[in-house]
């Protein structure tokens, strides 16, 4: 739309002061100094909603206790952001939300969402932690989720970046931001398509009778699928963007091949959902799986997140 405000791309981070969002918030200081982009804080305090049949809804405001130790938290991170980054510009936000709300409505389309695996009042027996999973579906900006390094710093070193595809729309829009990645940083990028052939069948029988070896079908079809996605995301760019791409074609389940080609890397690219998602979840199983199982960061790219408003 003509005349439309662009507002300036932030890095936002929620923060709770836990070991996994320290993780996360030492991930988006090092991103935020890269992009040379201003650093968005955000404490949730999750305060208990009041909802009223006449007067409307409203929060409970927070005590002078929880206040200050609110303060404390952000002033913390503030400080270790300006130890680490000193010339990142940073923003301290104290939100009254719980916190997968908070970190969203804090955010923007061309805004990039950091978070830990874990914290931010997370239990731990939920999978990959719930905060992470319900801003990664729902965010209308691409989410990083850091996994904690156990007291080692957070880097961004961006080498190697590792996208999952399939013939989906979601993944073609993950491939994009993965090469726009990669373009920006210099990084290799590393294409992974999987398939898992359907069994039983007897190849020899198939052969003899004049059908194209599964193997050998799937293996063309894959090939065909992947350069087609990458001609469609370069020719979108209409740019001299020097990318080195290399493809990976397997037979393996989808999750463990992106984990696979996804050792030694620095960052992982998935989609919210792609096909053969499992109605229910909030993310896409591949994306869940890879969420669950990545030592590295994974960047998640929710539904809607990088189409016009």
């Amino acid at each position: 739309m003509a005349g439309k405000e662009v507002r300036p791309a932030r890095v936002v981070v929620g923060i709770d002061g836990s070991d996994g969002s320290r993780a996360a918030l030492e991930w988006a200081a090092a991103e935020a100094a890269r992009r040379d982009a201003p650093l968005r804080i955000v404490h949730a305090l999750g305060m208990p909603l009041i909802v009223s049949a006449h007067g409307g809804a409203a929060r409970f405001e927070p005590t002078p206790e929880i206040h200050g130790q609110a303060t404390g938290v952000l002033g913390e991170a503030e400080a270790h952001v300006r130890e680490l980054r000193p010339t990142v510009v940073t923003e301290a936000v104290t939100a009254m939300e719980e916190a997968p709300l908070a970190v969203i409505r804090q955010s923007h389309p061309h805004d990039l969402i950091v978070v830990g695996t874990r914290g931010m009042g997370t239990f731990k027996s939920v999978f990959v932690g719930s905060v992470s999973v319900r801003v990664a579906a729902h965010a209308p900006c691409p989410v990083v989720v850091v996994p904690s390094r156990k007291g080692k710093p957070a880097t961004t070193s961006m080498d190697r970046i590792v996208v999952g595809v399939d013939g989906s729309e979601t993944a073609r829009r993950a491939l994009g931001l993965a090469y726009d990645l990669a373009a920006e940083s210099g990084a290799e990028l590393v294409v992974v398509h999987s398939w898992e052939v359907p069994y039983p069948y007897d190849p020899v029988a198939m052969t003899a009778a004049g059908y194209q070896p599964q193997e050998e079908l799937f293996e063309r079809q894959s090939e065909e699928l992947v350069a087609g996605l990458l001609a469609e995301v370069v020719d979108e760019r209409r740019e001299d963007l020097d990318v080195e791409v290399s493809v990976v074609r397997t037979q393996n389940s989808p999750v463990s091949a992106i984990l696979e080609a996804a050792e030694g890397a620095d960052a992982v690219v998935v989609g919210s959902r792609g096909r053969g998602t499992v109605r229910g979840l909030l993310l896409g199983s591949v994306s869940q799986g890879v969420l669950h199982r990545s030592r590295i960061p994974v960047v998640v790219l929710p539904r809607h997140a990088d189409e016009d408003e």
